[in-house]
């Protein structure tokens, strides 16, 4: 048995990186380690069998100091324990392992240009403190990126080349099930008010502009009709132009969902044309259940999709329209969409869980070299 320290502000499902975080703890309670959570909050919910640790919350009024006041209470409460794993999900460096869940900082500041980028780097006092930890961080014994895409930025921000691997994140095969989601589509589709030769595409994701939203405008042709489900930077923008594409009708903005299944009940194909995606987990999920997808070939999640088999991979938002209307083929839907449930079965929660034990023994042989 195995004694891990899981290092993450929130224990809860609210997003990728908190939900990776809990399956994989889950995944590994189950498996017969101990696995003890040091959080600011945790859902009661999923805490059985873990021992959950509170973090003292300071200075959440700013997210630097509150990130560097994480740092400094978590590792107060360490010293009096000892554990064979220390595993951060979290802007630290005091950990054996570390998650990278999203893409550098320094990364970020390149949408900058000009002055602005030099003011950020340089005399940004919140940009330097959250540079100078990134540097720290990538000191780390042990990496795990969720992608290829954020190993490649690591290697090269950082010139990090080794003791890091890739773990994708991973998805709930039973809960995302093709026999889960037939179940609701006739419901779902008249909720959509879907003709039954529509193809209905589902967009999931609340960063519009960088998740590639306005590229599927253009795309749109007549029969089909997308579903927004989430809630983006400047909604009433994108809305307008819905509005000059003349397609008011065929796109609803349905806000966020707290079950997305509901809409991958009625949908054909889920779609994400990002512009920079660390993963895409929403397109997994959709693959789970029984879904062809489109993602960008630059997203992370385009290392699980196979061209023409299980998806299709945009290299250009002008093929987007073609793969869509290739879609309108019930039978190429449906054999794509076996293949991309087959995919899905590689990547459950308990075998990323399963990923974890086999790497963290890894780790610790080399411990004791």
């Amino acid at each position: 048995m195995l004694k891990i320290a899981f290092l993450v502000k929130r224990f809860c499902k609210s997003g990728g990186k908190e939900l990776y975080a809990v399956e994989v703890a889950r995944g590994l309670v189950k498996q017969g380690h101990q696995v003890d959570i040091f959080s600011y909050v945790a859902d009661t919910k999923l805490i059985n069998g873990i021992t959950f640790h509170q973090v003292p919350k300071r200075l959440a009024f700013s997210s630097i100091l509150n990130t560097l006041s994480f740092i400094r209470e978590t590792t107060k409460m360490l010293r009096s324990n000892s554990y064979d794993i220390i595993h951060s999900h979290e802007r630290n460096h005091k950990q054996d392992v570390l998650t990278l869940h999203s893409f550098s900082y320094i990364s970020g500041l390149e949408k900058y240009s000009g002055l602005r980028q030099i003011e950020q780097k340089y005399f940004s006092l919140r940009s330097l403190c959250y540079l100078w930890l990134e540097k720290k961080q990538m000191t780390t014994p042990w990496l795990i990126s969720v992608s290829d895409e954020i190993t490649k930025d690591v290697r090269r921000q950082y010139n990090r080349t080794e003791n890091i691997v890739v773990m994708p994140p991973g998805v709930d095969t039973e809960l995302f099930h093709p026999d889960v989601i037939a179940k609701e589509r006739i419901a779902a589709r008249s909720k959509a008010q879907a003709a039954d030769d529509e193809l209905v595409i589902v967009f999931v994701g609340s960063a519009f502009k960088r998740k590639g939203l306005d590229r599927l405008f253009p795309a749109l042709s007549k029969g089909m009709r997308l579903l927004v489900v989430g809630t983006g930077d400047n909604v009433r923008m994108y809305k307008r132009k819905v509005k000059q594409y003349g397609i008011e009708n065929q796109v609803q903005f349905v806000g966020l969902a707290d079950d997305v299944r509901k809409y991958f009940a009625a949908a054909d194909v889920v779609v994400l044309p990002s512009r920079s995606e660390a993963f895409g987990i929403s397109v997994l999920e959709g693959m789970a259940c029984g879904l062809p997808v489109i993602v960008s070939a630059n997203s992370g999640v385009a290392a699980l999709i196979k061209h023409e088999e299980n998806g299709f991979l945009m290299k250009h938002p002008a093929e987007l329209s073609d793969f869509l209307k290739r879609l309108f083929s019930r039978s190429r839907r449906i054999k794509m969409g076996e293949h991309a449930r087959n995919t899905a079965e590689n990547f459950s929660w308990q075998k990323t869980a399963e990923a974890h034990e086999k790497f963290y023994r890894q780790v610790l042989s080399q411990k004791t070299i």
